[in-house]
């Protein structure tokens, strides 16, 4: 029997060992920055086109290679970083694996221009699929410039799983962003299409975090310092009201390196405790030096998770040092942005002081007009189907109509017959301003104002995306929002759907657009929350359901445009509400799948006397 094991051919195990390292075009802006960093840069461009898919170039002012280190860097487990197993406990540089220049050489079209200070020429090296084509020297400055083009060029089904532009974009500006917060003290410049998204000069961090992430943090950021043999710890913290409904701009950084780690986030929800609502979160920008030889970085390939030697007491360091931060931010003046958290400090705070580490949990408008009696829907029959039953209610709701969803998908409801509608609802009042209640032929019925007009909103935004319609209003005076870099590329992802539901907005730089209408029936006066709040609904949504786009634009619209319980309404706007719900496809739930709707009928508010 012949032997049936070979060994692959290199080029065939780089692109294997790619598909680890490079999953789409962020992975090579991630490495590439990262080597930039490593290289002891001062400066460094990012070059973009077509979100990544054409080109991804990085211009630095490191130190640059040798000849041979050039040709050299391109093979597999090749690398500066270490040179013995020992040394993966003493890394404090990004890179340190050798595996991300091959595996992108594997499948993209690669061209590295490097030369050193006391070199008269440089090095010129254009490789394809791991095959090298020119190897000569050049006329190049100090530093290094690699251009990544045509990714996956020779992998059309690789190249096929890649997302819109819009999306792509999105996960290239997070590695950007990670980067140029782990060192605000290099220079970066960011380019898509010829235009300049950032231009970040050396800076201190709350400037470098305010120029990234949006003018709205200028206010929030609170500084957050800890200083312990063991474990330092140095950053921002934002104020709670800052807190959002997303995880959204969270950041730990261990020795500069970006990391994502639960149990630590824990540790910094606890230290809110109380101060935001449950179901919100609150931003950070938290740095973390400690002796490398206490941790493992050496987990995964994307190098993004750590293990700690004493993951308990870094959880102590760092609860007790927000919590600190926290109780004197009342007494603290106005934040002074030539004040540099990473120089300047204030008194350290033992960690013995907080020993309460065993816990552990992951945290994973307007009033309508009233219809016409014609547009009513079935109110009667909905009286008729509860009257006479002896169910239960939640058996009653089993029987009755379905919800919409990705479940049920389209399946048809039972329309109720619009001519036996009971219109004359003359005993409607509001109790507690938070239900409608009102005299039916059966009995009575209860609805929650706001689950009932988020159930009408939401169907109303759904017609208006699969319509591609939507009327606005115009502001006479538009008003500017500054967005973080994730939020500004998100919106641009869903641009088409936003504008379909009402919105008029025009981008003003690489992170403010101009808000110039809004949807026809939100109630003026808060357009700016609205827009704000449409974008961290959505971004909840997506975290917590498995929906598509258009459906959870919808939901979050309908969600943050509702009417609140404690709004007081008129008699004209409680059977508004009551005739636009059963004229609804699914009237007895909310989008969320909350009941819209409770029937008591007589012989059951009979029993409750006996």
């Amino acid at each position: 029997m012949s032997d049936i094991i070979r060994l692959l051919p290199d080029n065939i195990a780089n692109q294997i060992a790619a598909g680890e390292v490079v999953q789409r075009p962020a992975s090579v802006v991630k490495e590439l920055l990262e080597n930039s960093v490593d290289a002891g840069s001062t400066s460094v461009q990012l070059i973009v086109k077509d979100a990544g898919k054409q080109l991804v170039q990085v211009i630095d002012n490191g130190k640059g290679m040798t000849d041979s280190d050039a040709r050299l860097c391109f093979e597999r487990h090749a690398t500066s970083k270490i040179r013995s197993a020992e040394d993966l406990f003493a890394i404090k540089t990004f890179g340190f694996r050798g595996e991300a220049m091959a595996s992108i050489a594997a499948v993209a079209q690669v061209e590295l221009k490097t030369k050193q200070a006391e070199n008269e020429l440089g090095t010129l090296i254009r490789i394809e699929g791991s095959s090298i084509i020119v190897h000569e020297q050049t006329a190049h400055p100090v530093g290094t410039s690699i251009s990544v083009k045509n990714l996956f060029y020779n992998i059309p089904a690789r190249r096929n799983f890649l997302k819109s532009n819009s999306v792509e974009m999105r996960h290239i500006m997070d590695e950007f962003v990670r980067v140029a917060l782990a060192y605000p003290h290099v220079a970066f410049s960011f380019y898509h299409n010829d235009l300049e998204l950032f231009n970040l000069p050396e800076e201190i961090l709350s400037k470098r975090a305010v120029s990234l992430l949006g003018g709205s943090y200028r206010e929030q950021l609170i500084p957050c310092k800890e200083e312990t043999d063991f474990v330092s710890i140095s950053g921002y913290i934002g104020k709670p009201e800052s807190a959002r409904k997303t995880r959204g701009d969270q950041f730990f950084f261990v020795n500069n390196r970006f990391i994502k780690s639960h149990y630590l986030n824990h540790a910094v929800m606890h230290a809110f405790e109380e101060l935001i609502p449950g179901d919100s979160f609150p931003f950070y920008i938290l740095y973390i030096e400690i002796d490398p030889s206490n941790i493992d970085v050496n987990v995964h390939p994307t190098k993004t998770e750590i293990k700690f030697d004493d993951e308990k007491t870094v959880y102590a360091i760092i609860k007790a040092c927000v919590k600190r931060s926290l109780g004197t931010h009342n007494i603290m003046p106005s934040l002074d942005f030539d004040f540099n958290v990473n120089v300047s400090g204030f008194t350290g705070l033992s960690a013995n002081n907080d020993s309460n580490t065993n816990e552990y949990k992951e945290f994973t408008t307007k009033p309508f007009a009233s219809q016409s009696s014609t547009e009513r829907s079935n109110q009667s029959n909905w009286e008729r189907m509860y009257s006479g039953m002896e169910n239960n209610r939640e058996e009653v709701y089993q029987e009755s109509i379905k919800m919409l969803s990705a479940i049920n998908g389209k399946e048809d409801v039972a329309r109720l017959d619009k001519e036996l509608l009971h219109t004359e609802n003359t005993s409607t009042f509001q109790l507690h301003q938070k239900y409608i209640v009102t005299q039916i032929k059966s009995g009575m019925m209860l609805v929650d104002q706001q689950a009932a007009h988020e159930r009408i909103l939401f169907e109303k935004y759904i017609g208006m995306l699969q319509n591609k319609f939507g009327s606005s209003q115009q502001f006479l005076f538009p008003q500017t929002l500054e967005l973080s870099a994730s939020d500004f590329a998100l919106v641009l992802e869903m641009e088409d759907d936003i504008r379909k539901l009402g919105f008029v907005f025009n981008v003003f730089s690489n992170t403010t657009i101009v808000v110039n209408g809004v949807p026809s029936d939100v109630k003026g006066g808060n357009e700016k929350d609205l827009f704000e709040g449409l974008i961290e609904q959505f971004k909840q949504n997506r975290t917590d359901l498995k929906i598509d786009r258009q459906e959870n634009l919808a939901r979050a619209l309908a969600k943050r445009s509702a009417i609140r319980a404690g709004n007081k309404l008129t008699l004209v706007e409680m059977n508004s509400i009551i005739d636009q719900l059963f004229a609804c496809k699914t009237p007895n739930f909310a989008p969320d799948g909350n009941l819209t709707v409770v029937m008591l009928d007589m012989d059951k508010i009979g029993r409750l006397f006996m």
